[in-house]
């Protein structure tokens, strides 16, 4: 009797603490929970993120095929409890910072992880560095948990493809100096596509983050942030485009120095203009003044107009020094 009450309490005791004490959880800071009950999560209703904003990420085929559904997601806090039946899965969405080139299924590949080859528009096999910012997507666990089985690998290859893709056609915005420029030489100089690169690395990784924005919506994953910080063109070329870089940068300052003295000209000839302008309006002012005085005196008579005239001669007479009168002779 004395055995069986105690094998009775030992189970009671195993259960307490298999099934009770170990039900209750806590969920950090930085994580975020999903709750399945019998191998399925907590959905919010029906809704899918196609009722989200990252449906707009998503092109209407692409709609259809990652249909994700909205799940419950608990937040930090604690304790939780759940049923011996439920299962939580926990996840981080701290923003992890990962080298660009490193493939998380072979660390080998890409130059053990240092380098991402690329082809260039031009046919030039170049290495870039850089880096990748990323997070765990809380409205999207779903995908993150349960919808694909690798999503930061998945994530990673979407992300090299692009970048590819980009790379292999990368253009240069037009610039003033590509406008001043025949079309040949226009040509020759935006033809480069490393420089172009090189020169465009802001603009380019702003479109990378661009153009991976529907990386959350796909993989559950948000792409934060690309920074390309190296971009090595073959050792081949590399003297040749220093050439050309320098003669690029030589035109460049022709072309400032040209358009500066032709605008210092400009304004010095508008400035001129304006000065003789005003000199002139000077001059003609007072003679257009003093003609209406000699119309308005005229209209009162001959005898005010003379007058006048003899008041004008006797001020004259009185600044001049010397008088010199004509002579004249009566008949």
């Amino acid at each position: 009797m004395w055995a069986s009450s105690g094998v009775l309490l030992g189970l009671i005791a195993w259960f307490i603490v298999r099934y009770i004490l170990t039900s209750f959880y806590t969920v950090d800071q930085n994580e975020r929970a999903v709750k399945t009950s019998f191998g399925r999560a907590e959905r919010v209703g029906e809704a899918t993120i196609n009722e989200s904003p990252l449906a707009e990420t998503l092109r209407p085929d692409e709609r259809e095929r990652y249909l994700w559904p909205q799940v419950r997601v608990i937040g930090p806090g604690g304790p939780y409890f759940k049923w011996p039946w439920e299962r939580i899965y926990k996840v981080s969405v701290a923003t992890e910072t990962m080298a660009m080139a490193r493939d998380l299924e072979d660390p080998t590949a890409n130059r053990n992880g240092k380098m991402l080859d690329a082809v260039t528009k031009d046919q030039l096999n170049t290495g870039l560095e850089g880096q990748i910012r990323y997070r765990i997507s809380e409205r999207n666990l779903y995908a993150y948990l349960f919808g694909v089985k690798q999503p930061i690998v998945h994530t990673m290859g979407y992300f090299v493809s692009i970048l590819r893709e980009r790379i292999a056609s990368f253009e240069a915005p037009n610039t003033p100096l590509l406008a001043s420029l025949s079309a040949e030489d226009a040509n020759i100089m935006a033809g480069i596509s490393i420089n172009d690169i090189r020169k465009n690395l802001s603009a380019l990784n702003d479109r990378m983050e661009e153009d991976c924005r529907s990386s959350e919506a796909r993989y559950g994953v948000l792409l934060d942030a690309s920074l390309i910080t190296a971009i090595d063109p073959p050792q081949e070329v590399e003297s040749a485009l220093a050439a050309i870089n320098t003669a690029h940068n030589q035109v460049s300052s022709d072309i400032s120095l040209a358009q500066a003295s032709a605008d210092q000209k400009i304004v010095q000839s508008r400035r001129a203009v304006e000065i003789e302008t005003l000199n002139a309006r000077a001059e003609v002012e007072p003679l257009q003044a003093l003609a209406e005085q000699l119309t308005t005196l005229k209209a009162d008579g001959t005898e005010v107009l003379q007058a006048y005239l003899r008041n004008v001669r006797l001020q004259l007479y009185a600044q001049a020094h010397q008088v010199i009168l004509e002579e004249r002779t009566h008949d």
